[in-house]
């Protein structure tokens, strides 16, 4: 009895240490993930240095904010982040295998780390002077957009929290230096406005009574004067630098693609002609705006053209195909799942524009980044981004 006693104590003690140690590797890997949301380590410094960048958007600029909310849209779950490499290949909630444009654009105009995601738990005193990212998936310009994914923050949502940001930095800097490091030496990048479309006008069910109420030129308005708004709202919290990216080809994204059993050179037509449509009236809106706020410079991203650029002519970048999502299940094209730890998986994802069915893999952000960074004004206008932040 006595051994059979002792070798239960063993046992059990044996379980007690290995659960520890699992226990401890689980915190440690969540610790590697939530400050590798935030941290750079590749940055050379380049030119004067950006101040501060702030990142508003959706999905493809967001670091990691709805890994802290109860919602179906999350990409912190393997493989994604794999080529990650400030967290080792840990995911931190970016939808894609590496960076984000948000992350590569803050590399290269000199940021010292990567924009700290605003739920972050670390996301307080001196690591919000480099950035805070606020961006979420499935948010939208449009308070509606994104009801699927049951939680998402919206573009008022993320203003409300640069304002609370806003107020952080007159308690770190003073309010005189606070003001002076937002407006002139801190860049607000917006990527916004697809999941209006594809999570709201377009979306089957959601949207029925939208479309039946409202037509394309009546929806694209409105998005228009809610983005007004959220813009003069950040204006009047001492932005100046802003850039802002256009609606991407999202009808020819794998999951549309997928979902409307197309050719492989084929896109869904309406999808990419409201995608144009609202194209159009934001260049107008931004002109308009650059006019009308003193001190402000809004400079237009056309990604629209730059991202079908990538697609039309793949061959020319390198990548195999413009097609198909790397990661991701389901028809042809791999664009019905989303990426997760079920998924299937290409080899070279260095050669694939596409991620998962609906983001741009790491090399692609990196030629978009690119352009934006150092492009004419056929891609990026007035000025390209290393102009506008020596300005």
């Amino acid at each position: 009895m006595a051994t059979r006693a002792s070798t239960s104590c063993r046992v059990s003690a044996m379980n007690l240490t290995l659960y520890s140690f699992f226990f401890f590797f689980f915190l440690l890997t969540l610790r590697t993930s939530v400050e590798a949301a935030g941290r750079g380590v590749n940055n050379n410094n380049k030119g004067g240095g950006l101040g501060a960048s702030f990142i508003f958007g959706d999905s493809l600029v967001d670091a990691g904010n709805n890994n802290y909310l109860p919602t179906l849209s999350r990409a912190n779950m393997k493989p994604n982040g794999i080529d990650f490499k400030a967290s080792g290949g840990i995911p931190t909630g970016r939808f894609t295998n590496g960076r984000t444009i948000g992350d590569i654009v803050g590399e290269e105009l000199g940021s010292a780390n990567y924009a700290i995601p605003f739920l972050a738990p670390n996301a307080t005193g001196k690591a919000l002077l480099a950035g805070v990212n606020y961006a979420s998936g499935g948010g939208g310009i449009m308070n509606a957009t994104g009801r699927i994914f049951v939680n998402r923050l919206g573009m008022d949502v993320q203003v409300d929290f640069f304002n609370t940001t806003r107020k952080q930095f007159d308690d770190l800097l003073g309010k005189e230096k606070a003001k002076e490091y937002i407006s002139k030496k801190s860049i607000f990048s917006i990527t916004i406005g697809a999941n209006d479309f594809l999570n709201n006008y377009l979306f089957p069910l959601l949207s029925v009574g939208t479309r039946f109420t409202q037509t394309p030129d009546d929806f694209i308005g409105d998005m228009l004067e809610h983005l007004r708004d959220q813009l003069t709202r950040l204006y009047k919290l001492d932005a100046r630098k802003f850039v802002i990216g256009n609606v991407g080809p999202i009808g020819c994204i794998p999951y549309q693609k997928t979902i409307n059993q197309l050719d492989e050179n084929e896109c869904v037509d309406l999808a990419n002609k409201l995608a144009n449509q609202y194209n159009v009236r934001l260049k107008n809106l931004l002109e308009e705006l650059n006019k009308k706020l003193p001190g402000a410079m809004f400079v237009h991203a056309n990604v629209y053209d730059l991202v079908m650029e990538l697609i039309t002519n793949y061959k020319k970048y390198g990548f195999k195909t413009a097609t198909k999502a790397c990661c991701g299940n389901g028809g042809q094209f791999a664009g019905i799942i989303p990426c997760g730890p079920t998924s299937s998986m290409c080899e070279e994802r260095d050669k694939y524009v596409f991620w998962d069915p609906y983001h741009p893999s790491e090399a692609a952000n990196v030629i978009i980044a690119k352009q934006l960074l150092h492009g004419d004004i056929k891609v990026i206008s007035p000025v390209n981004l290393s102009k506008l932040r020596d300005m």
